[in-house]
Protein backbone atom coordinates (compact mmCIF):
# COMPACT_ATOMS: atom_id res chain seq x y z
CA UNK A 1 0.00 0.00 0.00
CA UNK A 2 1.20 3.54 -1.35
CA UNK A 3 0.92 5.62 2.04
CA UNK A 4 1.49 8.76 0.47
CA UNK A 5 -1.15 8.49 -2.37
CA UNK A 6 -3.71 6.34 -0.45
CA UNK A 7 -4.20 7.58 2.92
CA UNK A 8 -6.94 10.01 1.69
CA UNK A 9 -8.92 7.00 0.95
CA UNK A 10 -7.98 4.80 4.04
CA UNK A 11 -9.65 7.74 5.77
CA UNK A 12 -12.78 6.89 7.80
CA UNK A 13 -15.12 9.89 6.00
CA UNK A 14 -17.99 8.50 7.48
CA UNK A 15 -16.99 10.07 10.48
CA UNK A 16 -16.15 12.83 9.57
CA UNK A 17 -19.16 13.74 8.31
CA UNK A 18 -20.87 13.26 11.14
CA UNK A 19 -18.53 15.17 13.18
CA UNK A 20 -19.22 18.14 10.62
CA UNK A 21 -22.88 17.64 11.25
CA UNK A 22 -22.99 18.10 14.58
CA UNK A 23 -20.34 20.90 14.60
CA UNK A 24 -21.99 22.50 11.97
CA UNK A 25 -25.80 22.21 13.87
CA UNK A 26 -24.21 23.29 16.91
CA UNK A 27 -23.05 26.16 15.52
CA UNK A 28 -26.55 27.13 13.85
CA UNK A 29 -27.95 27.01 17.66
CA UNK A 30 -25.61 28.83 18.62
CA UNK A 31 -26.88 31.65 16.57
CA UNK A 32 -30.39 30.56 17.68
CA UNK A 33 -29.07 30.89 21.29
CA UNK A 34 -27.82 34.49 21.49
CA UNK A 35 -30.63 35.55 18.74
CA UNK A 36 -32.51 38.29 19.34
CA UNK A 37 -34.58 40.62 16.64
CA UNK A 38 -31.66 42.79 16.57
CA UNK A 39 -29.43 40.39 15.77
CA UNK A 40 -26.40 40.68 13.06
CA UNK A 41 -25.59 38.23 10.77
CA UNK A 42 -24.51 34.62 12.12
CA UNK A 43 -21.13 35.50 9.95
CA UNK A 44 -21.03 38.87 12.02
CA UNK A 45 -17.49 38.97 14.34
CA UNK A 46 -19.83 40.60 17.10
CA UNK A 47 -21.52 37.99 18.32
CA UNK A 48 -20.53 34.50 19.21
CA UNK A 49 -21.71 32.71 16.11
CA UNK A 50 -19.43 34.52 13.72
CA UNK A 51 -16.12 33.62 15.88
CA UNK A 52 -17.88 30.17 16.06
CA UNK A 53 -17.65 29.88 12.23
CA UNK A 54 -14.49 31.19 12.62
CA UNK A 55 -13.49 28.23 15.27
CA UNK A 56 -15.42 25.65 12.63
CA UNK A 57 -13.36 26.73 9.85
CA UNK A 58 -9.45 26.89 11.72
CA UNK A 59 -10.60 23.27 13.50
CA UNK A 60 -11.62 21.97 9.81
CA UNK A 61 -8.08 23.31 9.14
CA UNK A 62 -6.18 21.58 11.79
CA UNK A 63 -8.10 18.39 11.14
CA UNK A 64 -6.74 17.90 7.53
CA UNK A 65 -2.80 19.41 8.76
CA UNK A 66 -3.33 16.52 11.62
CA UNK A 67 -4.14 13.77 8.75
CA UNK A 68 -1.01 14.60 6.96
CA UNK A 69 1.54 13.97 9.79
CA UNK A 70 2.71 10.62 9.93
CA UNK A 71 0.92 9.07 12.24
CA UNK A 72 4.59 7.55 14.36
CA UNK A 73 5.06 10.85 15.37
CA UNK A 74 2.52 10.64 18.52
CA UNK A 75 3.98 7.17 19.65
CA UNK A 76 7.25 8.33 19.16
CA UNK A 77 6.88 11.63 20.94
CA UNK A 78 4.21 10.67 23.28
CA UNK A 79 5.73 11.23 26.39
CA UNK A 80 7.09 14.72 24.92
CA UNK A 81 3.73 15.93 24.72
CA UNK A 82 2.33 14.80 27.93
CA UNK A 83 5.31 16.17 29.60
CA UNK A 84 5.00 19.53 27.67
CA UNK A 85 1.12 19.75 28.75
CA UNK A 86 1.61 18.70 32.00
CA UNK A 87 3.94 21.80 32.63
CA UNK A 88 1.06 24.04 30.93
CA UNK A 89 -1.46 23.09 33.66
CA UNK A 90 0.68 24.11 36.35
CA UNK A 91 1.45 27.43 34.62
CA UNK A 92 -2.12 28.15 33.82
CA UNK A 93 -3.16 30.08 37.23
CA UNK A 94 -0.16 32.44 37.07
CA UNK A 95 -0.63 32.89 33.59
CA UNK A 96 -4.76 32.92 33.99
CA UNK A 97 -7.53 35.65 35.16
CA UNK A 98 -9.90 34.20 37.79
CA UNK A 99 -13.05 33.74 35.38
CA UNK A 100 -16.02 32.56 38.06
CA UNK A 101 -13.31 31.03 40.33
CA UNK A 102 -11.89 29.08 38.02
CA UNK A 103 -8.02 29.86 36.90
CA UNK A 104 -7.94 27.65 33.79
CA UNK A 105 -8.01 30.26 30.98
CA UNK A 106 -5.11 31.70 29.11
CA UNK A 107 -5.58 35.37 27.31
CA UNK A 108 -3.45 35.74 23.99
CA UNK A 109 -4.95 38.72 22.50
CA UNK A 110 -8.36 38.70 21.41
CA UNK A 111 -8.51 34.79 22.72
CA UNK A 112 -9.19 32.46 25.62
CA UNK A 113 -7.49 29.15 25.70
CA UNK A 114 -8.23 26.21 28.10
CA UNK A 115 -5.34 23.87 27.99
CA UNK A 116 -7.26 21.68 30.02
CA UNK A 117 -9.07 21.04 27.07
CA UNK A 118 -5.87 19.91 25.18
CA UNK A 119 -4.73 17.95 28.46
CA UNK A 120 -7.18 15.08 27.80
CA UNK A 121 -5.81 14.03 23.99
CA UNK A 122 -2.27 14.36 25.59
CA UNK A 123 -3.02 12.27 28.15
CA UNK A 124 -4.65 9.85 25.92
CA UNK A 125 -1.45 9.58 24.02
CA UNK A 126 0.93 8.86 26.61
CA UNK A 127 -1.28 6.37 28.17
CA UNK A 128 -1.98 4.54 25.00
CA UNK A 129 2.20 4.86 24.42
CA UNK A 130 2.73 3.42 27.75
CA UNK A 131 0.32 0.68 27.40
CA UNK A 132 1.23 -0.28 23.99
CA UNK A 133 4.90 -0.97 24.50
CA UNK A 134 5.35 -4.32 23.37
CA UNK A 135 6.48 -5.68 26.78
CA UNK A 136 3.86 -4.46 28.66
CA UNK A 137 1.02 -7.26 29.53
CA UNK A 138 -1.90 -6.48 31.51
CA UNK A 139 -1.92 -9.24 34.27
CA UNK A 140 -3.26 -7.26 37.58
CA UNK A 141 -3.67 -4.88 38.78
CA UNK A 142 -0.42 -3.65 39.86
CA UNK A 143 0.23 -3.48 35.88
CA UNK A 144 -2.56 -0.21 36.05
CA UNK A 145 -0.44 1.49 38.40
CA UNK A 146 1.54 3.62 36.03
CA UNK A 147 -0.97 4.53 33.40
CA UNK A 148 -3.12 5.52 36.30
CA UNK A 149 -0.71 7.72 37.81
CA UNK A 150 -0.49 9.03 34.14
CA UNK A 151 -4.30 9.76 34.51
CA UNK A 152 -4.66 11.28 37.98
CA UNK A 153 -2.16 13.95 37.78
CA UNK A 154 -3.54 16.04 35.45
CA UNK A 155 -7.04 15.38 37.18
CA UNK A 156 -5.80 16.57 39.95
CA UNK A 157 -3.90 19.62 38.81
CA UNK A 158 -7.36 20.71 36.78
CA UNK A 159 -9.54 20.06 39.98
CA UNK A 160 -7.20 21.68 42.76
CA UNK A 161 -4.76 24.23 41.20
CA UNK A 162 -7.07 25.40 38.38
CA UNK A 163 -10.15 24.70 40.83
CA UNK A 164 -12.18 23.45 37.23
CA UNK A 165 -13.87 20.63 38.74
CA UNK A 166 -15.78 19.60 35.28
CA UNK A 167 -12.67 19.08 33.40
CA UNK A 168 -11.05 17.13 35.72
CA UNK A 169 -14.08 14.83 36.01
CA UNK A 170 -13.80 13.78 32.43
CA UNK A 171 -10.64 11.96 33.11
CA UNK A 172 -12.37 9.73 34.56
CA UNK A 173 -13.24 7.99 31.16
CA UNK A 174 -9.89 6.45 31.09
CA UNK A 175 -11.41 3.88 33.54
CA UNK A 176 -12.98 2.99 30.10
CA UNK A 177 -10.36 2.42 28.78
CA UNK A 178 -8.53 0.09 31.35
CA UNK A 179 -11.81 -2.42 31.23
CA UNK A 180 -11.63 -2.59 27.62
CA UNK A 181 -7.83 -3.49 28.03
CA UNK A 182 -7.86 -6.21 31.03
CA UNK A 183 -8.93 -4.77 34.20
CA UNK A 184 -11.39 -6.36 36.40
CA UNK A 185 -15.41 -5.07 36.23
CA UNK A 186 -15.05 -5.12 40.18
CA UNK A 187 -13.32 -1.78 39.60
CA UNK A 188 -16.17 -0.34 38.08
CA UNK A 189 -18.44 -1.97 40.14
CA UNK A 190 -16.69 -0.69 42.83
CA UNK A 191 -16.52 2.88 42.01
CA UNK A 192 -20.80 2.63 40.99
CA UNK A 193 -21.11 1.81 44.95
CA UNK A 194 -18.84 4.41 46.14
CA UNK A 195 -21.03 7.06 44.23
CA UNK A 196 -24.42 5.38 45.52
CA UNK A 197 -22.71 5.18 49.03
CA UNK A 198 -22.05 9.05 48.77
CA UNK A 199 -25.32 9.98 47.89
CA UNK A 200 -26.86 7.49 50.80
CA UNK A 201 -24.42 9.39 53.17
CA UNK A 202 -25.22 13.07 51.87
CA UNK A 203 -29.06 12.79 51.68
CA UNK A 204 -29.76 9.90 54.61
CA UNK A 205 -26.60 10.51 57.08
CA UNK A 206 -23.79 7.69 58.13
CA UNK A 207 -26.07 5.19 59.94
CA UNK A 208 -27.88 4.51 56.72
CA UNK A 209 -25.10 4.17 55.02
CA UNK A 210 -23.44 1.45 57.23
CA UNK A 211 -26.58 -0.13 57.45
CA UNK A 212 -26.64 -0.98 53.44
CA UNK A 213 -22.92 -1.72 53.28
CA UNK A 214 -23.44 -4.20 56.14
CA UNK A 215 -26.35 -5.81 54.76
CA UNK A 216 -24.55 -5.90 51.23
CA UNK A 217 -21.40 -7.26 52.31
CA UNK A 218 -22.78 -9.71 54.45
CA UNK A 219 -24.83 -11.25 51.69
CA UNK A 220 -22.30 -11.77 49.39
CA UNK A 221 -19.94 -13.32 52.72
CA UNK A 222 -22.76 -15.63 52.99
CA UNK A 223 -23.17 -16.75 49.62
CA UNK A 224 -19.34 -17.15 48.98
CA UNK A 225 -17.90 -18.11 52.86
CA UNK A 226 -17.74 -21.94 51.50
CA UNK A 227 -16.31 -20.58 47.69
CA UNK A 228 -12.79 -21.98 47.43
CA UNK A 229 -11.25 -19.45 44.53
CA UNK A 230 -12.77 -16.17 46.79
CA UNK A 231 -10.99 -14.56 48.84
CA UNK A 232 -13.08 -14.05 51.44
CA UNK A 233 -11.07 -11.60 53.76
CA UNK A 234 -10.31 -9.23 50.98
CA UNK A 235 -14.37 -8.81 51.06
CA UNK A 236 -14.08 -7.71 54.61
CA UNK A 237 -11.11 -5.47 54.20
CA UNK A 238 -13.40 -3.99 51.36
CA UNK A 239 -15.80 -3.43 54.19
CA UNK A 240 -13.65 -1.34 56.03
CA UNK A 241 -12.40 0.51 53.20
CA UNK A 242 -15.98 1.63 52.25
CA UNK A 243 -17.00 1.99 55.62
CA UNK A 244 -14.16 4.46 56.13
CA UNK A 245 -15.10 5.89 52.88
CA UNK A 246 -18.76 7.05 53.86
CA UNK A 247 -17.19 8.82 56.97
CA UNK A 248 -14.33 10.41 54.75
CA UNK A 249 -17.68 11.54 52.08
CA UNK A 250 -19.52 13.76 55.40
CA UNK A 251 -15.66 15.15 55.71
CA UNK A 252 -15.38 16.33 51.99
CA UNK A 253 -18.93 17.24 51.48
CA UNK A 254 -18.77 19.78 54.79
CA UNK A 255 -14.61 20.83 55.09
CA UNK A 256 -13.45 19.85 51.40
CA UNK A 257 -16.58 21.10 48.91
CA UNK A 258 -16.74 24.43 48.03
CA UNK A 259 -20.34 26.30 49.30
CA UNK A 260 -21.57 26.66 45.79
CA UNK A 261 -20.75 23.14 44.94
CA UNK A 262 -22.81 21.77 48.24
CA UNK A 263 -25.54 23.52 47.44
CA UNK A 264 -25.90 22.05 43.77
CA UNK A 265 -25.46 19.01 45.11
CA UNK A 266 -28.21 19.52 47.49
CA UNK A 267 -30.64 20.87 45.20
CA UNK A 268 -29.79 17.91 43.30
CA UNK A 269 -30.67 15.71 46.07
CA UNK A 270 -33.72 17.62 46.53
CA UNK A 271 -32.41 18.70 50.37
CA UNK A 272 -32.67 22.33 49.66
CA UNK A 273 -35.06 24.00 47.20
CA UNK A 274 -33.33 26.68 45.69
CA UNK A 275 -35.04 28.07 42.25
CA UNK A 276 -33.06 31.32 42.29
CA UNK A 277 -30.14 30.33 42.64
CA UNK A 278 -28.41 27.28 42.58
CA UNK A 279 -31.09 25.43 40.77
CA UNK A 280 -31.65 28.57 38.31
CA UNK A 281 -30.44 27.46 35.80
CA UNK A 282 -31.34 23.66 35.77
CA UNK A 283 -34.84 25.12 36.37
CA UNK A 284 -35.26 26.98 33.28
CA UNK A 285 -33.66 24.83 30.92
CA UNK A 286 -35.85 22.29 31.97
CA UNK A 287 -38.64 24.35 31.27
CA UNK A 288 -37.25 25.69 28.04
CA UNK A 289 -37.04 21.94 27.07
CA UNK A 290 -40.58 21.24 27.79
CA UNK A 291 -41.78 24.17 26.35
CA UNK A 292 -40.25 22.50 23.08
CA UNK A 293 -42.86 20.40 22.95
CA UNK A 294 -43.14 17.27 20.78
CA UNK A 295 -42.21 19.13 17.41
CA UNK A 296 -40.38 22.42 19.01
CA UNK A 297 -41.27 26.18 18.28
CA UNK A 298 -38.90 26.62 15.23
CA UNK A 299 -35.55 27.72 14.72
CA UNK A 300 -34.93 31.30 16.14
CA UNK A 301 -38.62 31.39 17.65
CA UNK A 302 -37.55 30.40 20.98
CA UNK A 303 -38.84 32.37 23.85
CA UNK A 304 -36.85 31.44 26.58
CA UNK A 305 -33.96 32.41 24.29
CA UNK A 306 -35.08 35.38 23.23
CA UNK A 307 -35.35 36.44 26.99
CA UNK A 308 -32.24 35.38 28.18
CA UNK A 309 -33.92 33.10 30.87
CA UNK A 310 -31.00 30.23 30.87
CA UNK A 311 -27.38 31.00 31.37
CA UNK A 312 -25.01 30.14 29.57
CA UNK A 313 -27.48 29.50 26.98
CA UNK A 314 -24.65 28.59 23.81
CA UNK A 315 -22.07 27.12 26.21
CA UNK A 316 -22.82 24.24 29.00
CA UNK A 317 -26.49 24.71 28.34
CA UNK A 318 -26.32 24.43 24.40
CA UNK A 319 -29.29 21.58 24.50
CA UNK A 320 -32.02 23.29 26.08
CA UNK A 321 -31.86 25.45 22.63
CA UNK A 322 -31.93 22.30 20.69
CA UNK A 323 -35.19 20.88 23.23
CA UNK A 324 -36.89 24.33 22.46
CA UNK A 325 -36.47 25.08 19.60
CA UNK A 326 -36.48 21.75 17.91
CA UNK A 327 -38.36 19.78 20.05
CA UNK A 328 -38.34 16.09 21.53
CA UNK A 329 -37.83 15.07 17.92
CA UNK A 330 -34.82 17.19 17.59
CA UNK A 331 -33.36 16.37 20.63
CA UNK A 332 -33.34 12.64 19.49
CA UNK A 333 -32.47 13.15 16.22
CA UNK A 334 -29.32 14.60 17.92
CA UNK A 335 -28.72 11.87 20.72
CA UNK A 336 -29.53 9.45 17.52
CA UNK A 337 -26.60 11.02 15.44
CA UNK A 338 -24.44 11.04 18.91
CA UNK A 339 -24.92 7.58 19.89
CA UNK A 340 -23.52 7.14 16.07
CA UNK A 341 -20.57 8.74 16.39
CA UNK A 342 -19.89 7.24 19.38
CA UNK A 343 -20.55 3.86 18.06
CA UNK A 344 -18.14 4.29 14.88
CA UNK A 345 -15.54 5.49 17.81
CA UNK A 346 -15.83 1.89 19.15
CA UNK A 347 -15.58 -0.12 15.85
CA UNK A 348 -12.52 2.12 15.19
CA UNK A 349 -11.31 0.96 18.36
CA UNK A 350 -12.09 -2.89 17.51
CA UNK A 351 -10.81 -3.05 14.43
CA UNK A 352 -7.31 -1.43 15.37
CA UNK A 353 -3.91 -3.97 14.60
CA UNK A 354 -1.91 -3.07 16.91
CA UNK A 355 -2.01 -1.72 21.11
CA UNK A 356 -1.06 1.73 20.64
CA UNK A 357 -4.12 2.51 18.13
CA UNK A 358 -6.63 0.53 19.98
CA UNK A 359 -5.68 2.17 23.33
CA UNK A 360 -6.14 5.73 22.30
CA UNK A 361 -9.24 5.12 20.30
CA UNK A 362 -11.15 3.75 23.25
CA UNK A 363 -9.70 6.72 25.27
CA UNK A 364 -11.25 8.66 22.57
CA UNK A 365 -14.79 7.25 22.64
CA UNK A 366 -14.76 7.65 26.26
CA UNK A 367 -14.43 10.52 26.45
CA UNK A 368 -16.84 11.50 24.37
CA UNK A 369 -18.86 9.34 25.55
CA UNK A 370 -18.98 11.07 29.50
CA UNK A 371 -18.59 14.68 27.97
CA UNK A 372 -22.16 13.77 26.17
CA UNK A 373 -23.86 11.83 29.49
CA UNK A 374 -22.76 14.67 31.88
CA UNK A 375 -23.48 17.30 29.81
CA UNK A 376 -27.10 16.12 28.84
CA UNK A 377 -27.79 15.35 32.34
CA UNK A 378 -27.09 18.21 34.03
CA UNK A 379 -29.08 20.09 31.46
CA UNK A 380 -31.83 17.57 32.10
CA UNK A 381 -31.15 17.93 36.38
CA UNK A 382 -30.32 14.40 36.57
CA UNK A 383 -26.70 15.33 37.46
CA UNK A 384 -25.10 18.57 39.31
CA UNK A 385 -23.87 21.24 37.43
CA UNK A 386 -20.52 20.76 37.09
CA UNK A 387 -19.87 22.63 33.72
CA UNK A 388 -18.48 21.04 30.87
CA UNK A 389 -19.21 21.32 27.11
CA UNK A 390 -21.46 19.12 24.87
CA UNK A 391 -18.97 17.96 22.35
CA UNK A 392 -18.66 19.90 18.90
CA UNK A 393 -21.77 21.89 19.89
CA UNK A 394 -20.87 23.85 22.74
CA UNK A 395 -19.97 27.55 21.97
CA UNK A 396 -15.78 28.17 22.51
CA UNK A 397 -12.63 27.40 20.12
CA UNK A 398 -10.49 25.00 22.56
CA UNK A 399 -13.35 22.85 23.26
CA UNK A 400 -13.90 22.28 19.40
CA UNK A 401 -10.03 22.18 18.93
CA UNK A 402 -9.64 19.61 21.89
CA UNK A 403 -12.15 17.13 20.11
CA UNK A 404 -10.93 18.06 16.64
CA UNK A 405 -7.55 16.97 17.88
CA UNK A 406 -8.84 13.89 19.69
CA UNK A 407 -10.49 12.53 16.52
CA UNK A 408 -8.39 13.34 13.65
CA UNK A 409 -5.42 11.57 15.48
CA UNK A 410 -7.64 8.36 15.80
CA UNK A 411 -8.67 8.67 12.11
CA UNK A 412 -5.10 9.51 11.00
CA UNK A 413 -4.04 6.27 12.93
CA UNK A 414 -7.14 4.50 11.39
CA UNK A 415 -6.14 5.09 7.73
CA UNK A 416 -2.57 3.73 8.81
CA UNK A 417 -4.00 0.68 10.25
CA UNK A 418 -3.54 -1.24 7.31
CA UNK A 419 0.57 -1.09 6.94
CA UNK A 420 0.80 -2.68 10.51
CA UNK A 421 0.55 -5.85 8.30
CA UNK A 422 3.95 -5.13 5.92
Amino acid sequence: MNRRTNIWNAVDWVTVLIFLALAVFGWLNIYGAGYSFEQTSMFSFTNRAGKQFIWLLTAIVLGLVILLIDEKTYDLFGYWFYGAMILLLILTPFLAHDIKGSLSWITLGPISIQPAEFAKCFTAIAVAKYMGRYEYHYRDWHDLIIPGVMVILPMLIIMIWQQETGSALVFCAFLLTFYRQGMSGLVLLAGVLAAIIFVVVIRFGLIPAFIILIVIFGIVLWRIWNHPRVHKYILIGMLVLYLGFSYACTYAFQHVLQAHQRTRIEVLLGMKDDPTGAGYNVNQSIIAIGSGRFFGKGYLKGTQTKLKFVPEQDTDFIFCTVGEEWGFIGSCAVLILYLIFILRLIRIAERQRDTFSQVYAYSVAGIFLVHLTINVGMVLGLLPVIGIPLPMFSYGGSSLWGFTLLLFILLRLDAARMNKLL
